[in-house]
């Protein structure tokens, strides 16, 4: 650790965080009435659009939305009151509350939900709305959604777009947001600070707390700010759990995300003028025998400090998995199977070769998420035994998501299933960049995801679901190593109540999701 950069940093952080409250370099940061936290990144880039995607990956906190994920995972009014479905499947109708308030204290009505629908519809987004046709507003209260085809995974789309207000909806919009949802923006310095009030107007649980000031820092930064008393809540990664701060706990959230590693299906080829396709982990033998020689708990050990439970495949966490476990480490049954194949270690260098070809390939890691590349790193340890040998690269995301021809780490959320729709059916190869990354391509698995989505109703769909599992899980397209967990430092005293559910890990911010119920003891 270089000491003279803790130091400067701790001391601009210092600053920032007296600023944000006042300035006053006597009075306490923490207080009954008021935080100063650190959860990564994303929460002071600023973009809290819901409409160009902001909440579709992690929680938005601003904004109200129709339906949200409540306990256990499952789907449950936020906006909505009543729901009805036509009897074709296509028209999905909604009655809203009357009592949601955007920021600024005017209503929120259905035109803002039209509003918001038909603003996300018609430019680029992460929100996919190609299956609607049409919103329309029966009346202030009511709300109608018209699907151009049978989508039943559609209302899991309601829980991810929050409503924006149509009378002040304009350009820069993101960075200052006027929701319904319990908190409100007061400033922001993108990529360095947010300070939040609650919304005085939500219709929900409202804060205890006056102020919540988020501060961006690095590891190292949040870590010297922690131990001076300065923050009252930090992000950390598994790592620097070992570390003893005191007068801070350590909090571990588990969540719903998987980190799996997409492992191409084809040989290397070219689409496009770009290389895709991988030599080695097209053959089923590499893939199949790392699904079961690996040794997730040791791998998650090494990587993640523990802090995270062995996956295999979607999160038996939602109703639509097929909850797959089986027994790893089996080292010596993935040795037979490579050796079946025609991989041996001719000449000794502990990689084995098959035809002239090294089984040896590269798996790169999100280089601003370091759990994500230890874990990289880990599974290239672990794989040595079996004669495999990964080469871990850091990446950014912008080159490591291009993953069709070297795999890369991904964090899977599990909460819709359309994300599986995405990631293995074959119409969805190389779509929007990262979609079917493994260039997976089986008719059986294609027509079990065309019968779950056009089901008349989700619970009709899981079954359909669970069978494309079943059968894609043989082809091993992605290797499922851990669902990792969120680990945080938190100040003694701050009471941060059980979610109920498991959270997205969403790089560390889903701990604020209802930071409205957070309440302090005082000493």
């Amino acid at each position: 650790m270089n000491f003279k950069h803790v130091l400067l940093t701790s001391l601009v952080v210092g600053s920032m965080i007296l600023s944000g409250c006042g300035g006053d370099s006597n009075k306490k940061t923490t207080s009954k009435d008021e935080l100063t936290i650190s959860v990564g990144a994303n929460l002071v880039a600023g973009k809290f659009d819901p409409t160009i995607g902001y909440g579709v990956w992690a929680p938005d906190i601003f904004h109200s939305h129709i339906l949200t994920v409540g306990k256990d995972n499952n789907l449950i009014f936020d906006l909505a009151t009543d729901a009805k479905v036509s009897a074709d499947g296509l028209v999905y109708t909604y009655t809203l509350r009357k009592d949601a308030v955007f920021s600024d204290g005017k209503p929120l009505t259905a035109k803002d939900v039209v509003f918001t629908f038909e603003k996300t519809m018609k430019q680029a987004s992460a929100a996919d709305l190609t299956m609607l046709e049409k919103v329309v507003a029966k009346d202030d209260y009511t709300v109608a959604f018209t699907l151009k085809k049978k989508w039943s995974t559609f209302p899991y789309s309601l829980s991810e777009i929050g409503i924006v207000p149509a009378h002040a909806y304009k350009d820069g919009y993101g960075d200052h947001p006027i929701g319904s949802g319990p908190w409100r923006v007061v400033e922001l310095k993108k990529n360095q600070q947010l300070i939040l009030e609650p919304n005085e107007h939500y219709y929900g649980t409202k804060s205890k707390f006056k102020r919540v000031n988020i501060l961006k820092m690095d590891e190292d930064t949040a870590l010297a700010a922690a131990k001076s008393g300065q923050v009252d809540l930090i992000l950390i990664n598994g790592e620097s759990s070992r570390t003893k701060v005191n007068g801070m706990k350590v909090l571990v959230l588990k969540t719903i995300d998987s980190f799996a590693i997409n492992l191409p299906t084809i040989k290397e080829t070219s689409e496009n003028g770009e290389k895709i396709g991988n030599n080695v982990t097209s053959d089923l033998a590499i893939r199949q025998a790392l699904n079961i020689g690996i040794d997730r708990a040791e791998i998650i050990k090494n990587a993640l400090n523990g802090l995270g439970e062995p996956a295999y495949g979607v999160s038996s966490h939602v109703p639509w998995s097929n909850d797959i476990k089986f027994e790893d480490n089996k080292v010596e049954e993935a040795k037979k199977i490579l050796e079946a194949a025609g991989w041996k270690d001719t000449d000794g260098d502990g990689v084995r070769e098959k035809d002239g070809l090294k089984a040896e390939f590269t798996i790169t890691g999100r280089s601003n998420d370091l759990d994500r590349y230890n874990t990289v790193v880990a599974l290239a340890q672990d794989a040595k035994k079996l004669g495999i040998k990964i080469n871990p690269k850091s990446e950014a995301w912008a080159v490591a998501r291009k993953a069709r021809a070297i795999p890369t780490c991904w964090a899977f959320v599990d909460l819709n299933p359309v994300s599986y729709y995405r990631n293995y059916e074959s119409g969805q190869i190389g779509k929007q960049v990262i979609g079917n990354s493994p260039s997976y391509k089986n008719p059986l698995v294609d027509k079990e995801i065309y019968s779950a989505l056009n089901a008349d109703e989700a619970t009709v769909s899981y079954k359909h679901w669970i069978n494309a599992q079943n059968l894609a899980d043989k082809d091993v397209p992605f290797l499922y190593i851990t669902s990792p967990s969120l680990v945080y430092f938190a100040k003694e005293g701050l009471n941060i109540p059980d979610l109920g559910k498991l959270p997205v890990r969403g790089q560390g911010i889903s701990v604020v999701e209802y930071m409205n119920t957070w309440t302090w003891d005082a000493k």
